[in-house]
């Protein structure tokens, strides 16, 4: 059964921007449900038209049955939302916090008392409850900041980029916790991210999005396996960065119609060769590009990963230069800008 299921859902902004392309897809209940692409790619669009804080310019999304143009009101009783930055007050403690949320949704003293208990062991806080939040540290207010999503018990918890700006042990601890809540709570979750490893190890089904179009839907496994073979990456020697386009042309003549290749796919700086059995092929590809006069700088050989499964589909890789802020002082800098 879905909770969440958009019908040629669109974002044109001023000046013709469109963010967003006619999207379709649906979100089971219980699943973890990944949105995947770079920065600029519609992720946050859509999520934010999904729960109503900015209108589509047309199509449409059912949350648990009601529409988000017409029943905005039930659609929001019934999600939860964290955005990118931690929205928590850091003068006030844990519990108040938590509180101050509950009162928002009109939640009974007793209900949020009980709430406010369940939630602070969810997420692994107790003993911590009554401390000024500026004593927290960057993942604990990050889990403290999804369990505020939650206080509401609702159907759909929507969780934008949860772990930027995390170490990687932090985000870990956080990726346990959002398997938890799925687990344990049994809410619905969808995540949009960046990271290639956080969809990898957390959703259950994935929709890659690039330039506002879903570009592929399906398990990480299954989005793997529509790769054939293992990936042969080629990029020309140090220092030629600027002879990159004619390395991969040379490179992709040379190596397309060959019996042992599967097909080509050109990438940022280089090209990516997919062959059945990659080390056995490694040698046949130097010979063949030195036969050509073609000097690689750089050969590797991996198997399919969702690296591949997004280059397959959009032609280019997520850079880390196409993502956020990786250290906690430069997310809270440019929340400061903001603010």
């Amino acid at each position: 059964m879905s909770v969440i299921a958009t019908y040629q859902l669109t974002k044109v902004f001023p000046g013709g921007v469109r963010a967003v392309d006619g999207v379709d897809f649906e979100v089971n209940a219980g699943e973890i449900f990944g949105f995947l692409g770079p920065n600029g790619a519609g992720k946050t669009t859509t999520s934010k038209m999904v729960n109503t804080l900015i209108q589509p310019t047309s199509g449409t999304a059912l949350i648990s049955g009601f529409d988000i143009r017409k029943d905005p009101g039930e659609v929001r009783s019934r999600i939860g939302y964290v955005g990118q930055d931690v929205g928590v007050d850091e003068y006030a403690t844990g519990r108040e916090n938590l509180t101050l949320y509950g009162r928002f949704y009109r939640l009974g003293g007793k209900t949020i008392k009980q709430r406010v208990n369940e939630l602070f062991e969810l997420v692994d806080l107790i003993g911590y409850e009554d401390k000024m939040v500026s004593t927290y540290s960057g993942g604990m207010r990050k889990r403290l900041d999804i369990a505020m999503g939650l206080i509401h018990q609702p159907d759909v918890i929507f969780l934008d980029e949860p772990t930027v700006g995390l170490d990687p042990q932090t985000r870990v601890h956080v990726w346990d916790y959002i398997r938890d809540l799925a687990k344990v709570m049994g809410v619905t979750i969808f995540l949009t991210t960046h990271y290639m490893e956080e969809a990898d190890h957390l959703a259950d089904r994935i929709a890659i999005i690039d330039r506002g179009k879903i570009m592929a839907i399906g398990t990480p496994a299954e989005l793997k396996q529509s790769i054939s073979g293992d990936a042969v990456t080629l990029s020309p020697g140090a220092g030629k960065a600027n002879e990159s386009q004619d390395f991969i042309s040379r490179a992709e003549a040379a190596l397309s119609g060959q019996a042992f290749v599967i097909r080509t796919q050109v990438m940022d700086g280089g090209l990516a060769v997919y062959v059945e059995h990659g080390e056995s092929a490694v040698p046949e590809i130097m010979r063949l590009l030195s036969s050509h006069g073609i000097e690689v700088g750089t050969i590797s050989v991996s198997r399919p990963s969702l690296d591949d499964v997004f280059l397959k589909y959009t032609g280019r890789t997520i850079r880390a230069e196409e993502g956020t802020p990786t250290t906690y002082a430069e997310v809270q800098r440019k929340r400061s800008r903001r603010q």
